[in-house]
């Protein structure tokens, strides 16, 4: 069974990302997107908790969020994925399940 984990909240004002890479098993899918993708940022005090998630876990980040926040791809941590729209609809219907971490 795969599952879809959503964070949707900076991880410098909640611990929704922390719970969710606690918690998310291997082989599992996390999307970052509107404030969330503060985490996907390289450069930042959460860079290197999100990098060793990536040894286990498939990491992507909504592209229009990063553009609306003033942010290019280019920022992105290497190894996450940006997706765009149609590619948040092809996740959530790859997985079997989507949790949201609020």
């Amino acid at each position: 069974m795969s599952i879809l984990h959503t964070v949707n909240k900076s991880p410098f004002e909640r611990n929704s990302l922390e719970s969710c890479l606690k918690f998310a098993t291997e082989g599992a899918s996390v999307l970052l997107f509107e404030d969330g993708i503060y985490a996907a940022l390289a450069g930042t005090s959460v860079e290197s908790q999100v990098t060793a998630a990536l040894g286990k876990l498939k990491l992507y980040v909504l592209g229009p969020d990063l553009k609306a926040r003033g942010f290019s791809d280019e920022r992105v941590i290497p190894g996450i994925s940006v997706v765009d729209y149609a590619g948040f609809v092809d996740l959530t219907t790859e997985c079997d399940t989507v949790q949201a971490w609020l």
